[in-house]
This record gives C-alpha cells, structure tokens and sequence, in this order.
C-alpha cells in the first residue's frame, strides 16, 4: 500500500496544497518552520487519529478557519481508495471512504503509517503518558475498533471524575451512582488493559532484535507493562509491574478491587486514580529502567527500536501491504552509523517518507523523489 496522492486545506500552515508520491523513497527537504512536518503529520493522523505533535485537533486547523481537510489517495495494486478527514472546530470530525461517509474511526483500517520523529526521544524519557499514547496509537491500528473502545472509557472516566470531584469534602456522599459508573469503567478499562498487554507480548520479541541490530546483541532491551490497580500508590509513577500476564475475569476482579482499595483517596481527590489512564509502558534495558537509567544514545536507540517493532507488527498484520514508513528529520538527530542502521532497517519498506532540513543529512539509501517545501507551498 502506498499513499499516491496526498491533498490540504487550511490544515496547519497550509491553505492548500497536493503532493503526488511515488513508492519507494519521498524526500521532502525544506528550512525549519516551512511545513515539512505538517505534511506527514496529516497522513500519521489518518491512521492513528491523533498528532504525535499536539493532543488536540484544535491546532491542526489554519488559523482563521473553522475546519482543515486531509484527503490521500491510496493505491494497493490495482486498487484505488480515497480517504477524507474533516477536522472541525466545533462539532464532531468527519470522515469518508470513496465519497461515502464513515466514521472516523474507521478511517486506520485503509492506512497504516508509522512515523519516526525527533519528538520519539519522550517515549525512553519522559511521563507514563508519552507511552501510553504510544502503545494506543498502535493498538488503534492493529484493531481500529478500539478508536471506540478507548474514547468511551475516557467519557466514563471523565464523568466518574466530575461526581468524584461534587462529592468531595462532603461529609456522608452519596455514591449509588458512582458505583454505577464503576462498573463501565471497570468493562471498558479491563478491555484495554487485556489488548495492551496482548501488544505488548507482541512488541517486546521485534523491540529486543531492533535493539539488537542498532546497539548489538551484547544489550538487552525489554517490554513490561505496570498497573494502576494492582497497586496501593496514589502516584502515576508508582505503578507496580505485572508480574503475570492476568486473564479478562482476573483484570476485572482486580480492578473492582482496586476502586474500592482507593475509594477514600478517590473522594479526597476527586479523580480516579486506578485504570489503564495512570498505566505505564516500562522499558527495561539491561535489568534497568530505560527512563533514568539509559544515556542519550541508548535512549535513541530505544525509541528507534520502538518504532522499528510497530512497523514489523503493522506488517505482519496488515491486509493491504507494509505501512507507510515517515521519518520526520530524525536523522539530523543521529549520528552516521546509527543512521545507516535506521536506513538499512527500513529500506525494504513499499514508500519511505522522509523530511530533512539539510538534503545532505538523507542518507544515499534514500534517493527517489524530491520535493521542496518553502512557507506553507509545494515547490515542483
């Protein structure tokens, strides 16, 4: 699969513009701030429904317009589908297959991308929530019914959080009707933190031989998945570690457990705070937590690793052929053996998407189609 036609409106700094792309390497090349990023970050929306960039549609959309339009033309061999997204800034998003109105949800299940960016150094670094976005980017795209899946839990969860909030400080709550939201939350929450884990099991055999092939075999990289409600911390980083794989009927059990273990610290918060919104993806490398432990290097290594696996698991389960594979000027931020291993990783992908501000920093693998991009145009 490949994207053949790629078309904006009034989506980030461009009012409109249309890009064809071939198979195999596309080098978009530009300074800094004319648009490059913006042009791959709307493919990588298409199939992850989110920015790896931003957390809200709000500022995808040009300043002064009320709504942006992604259109990409794909092509699986003989076959043609056009894919539109209409991001709004009120009302809901809208979506279409071939004309025909969709969901947008449903819009992963015609694109896969996997995008590389120099942002990836936050998932080896950064907050519990960097990689929780990660591993439900990616389970979107492996089973796109979890668009759904995952945006009712945060529904619940948010109601669940305002009657937490009215009821606290006061003296006897009433929490008949917290309990009701208890028991969505606990369905829903179970269901993803069961498909999490099954990822993960999936992930951490492609992120170890990544990680092998980029550092060498002498280094070990690991995948583990920590658990709000097998804990007694009030604290999103004090999660403990599953030590086992738990089944369905087990996670929920758990997590029942887990609201009422918590029930006191819940009401003198006023949040919730058990469920796969205060999980943690853990990365391990050589019996140590990644984040702290490993060095700049290591930590890129990491990242890379990361994405390398996703895009393996995009391909072995993909039913119209590899992802689309989106280096956004990551190999400003590597040295040269590691971008010739990054290179050398991905060569054999069906289209390579890559931005550079400096053409010279592509490494000679990548030679194929160049495009320009100066203030927000497409230069031939």
């Amino acid at each position: 699969m490949i994207v053949a036609h790629l078309s904006l409106t009034d989506f980030r700094n461009y009012a409109h513009a249309d890009v064809e792309l071939a198979a195999g390497p596309n080098v978009f090349v530009g300074r800094n701030g004319q648009g490059k990023t913006n042009l791959v970050e709307s493919l990588g929306y298409l199939s992850t429904l989110g920015s790896h960039r931003v957390s809200t549609d709000q500022a995808l959309i040009r300043s002064g317009a009320e709504a942006a339009i992604v259109r990409a033309r794909l092509q699986h061999g003989e076959r043609e589908v056009l894919i539109e997204l209409q991001l709004n800034r009120s009302g809901a998003n809208r979506a279409q297959v071939n004309r025909v109105a969709t969901k947008p949800r449903d819009l992963p299940r015609y694109i896969a991308t996997v995008l590389f960016a120099p942002e990836d150094l936050v998932l080896v670094r950064g907050e519990p929530s960097a990689r929780r976005r990660f591993i439900d980017q990616l389970l979107i795209q492996t089973a796109p019914r979890f668009a759904g899946v995952i945006a009712d839990y945060e529904r619940v969860l948010k109601q669940r959080n305002s009657l937490l909030k009215s009821a606290r400080g006061v003296r006897n709550p009433e929490l008949s009707t917290l309990e009701l939201w208890d028991d969505r939350l606990v369905q829903l929450g179970a269901e993803i933190i069961d498909a999490r884990a099954e990822l993960t099991e999936r992930l951490a055999p492609e992120v170890a031989a990544a990680y092998g092939r980029i550092a060498g075999d002498d280094h070990r990289a690991e995948l583990g998945n920590a658990l709000s409600i097998l804990s007694d911390a009030v604290d999103e980083d004090a999660a403990d570690p599953a030590t086992a794989r738990l089944d369905r009927p087990a996670l929920v059990e758990a997590f029942r457990a887990a609201l009422v273990r918590l029930r006191r610290a819940e009401l003198d918060r006023g949040l919730t705070l058990a469920g796969p919104h205060r999980d943690d993806l853990v990365l391990m490398l050589n019996g140590l937590p990644a984040r702290g432990y490993a060095s700049h290097g290591e930590s890129w290594s990491f990242a890379l690793s990361l994405r390398l696996a996703s895009a393996a698991v995009l391909r072995a389960d993909s039913p119209v052929g590899d992802p689309v594979i989106i280096l956004d000027d990551v190999f400003a931020e590597l040295d040269e053996t590691r971008r010739g291993q990054l290179a050398a990783a991905v060569g054999d992908y069906e289209q390579v998407l890559v931005t550079a501000a400096v053409e010279s920093d592509v490494p000679r693998e990548f030679t194929g189609r160049l495009v320009r991009i100066e203030a927000g145009r497409v230069i031939a």
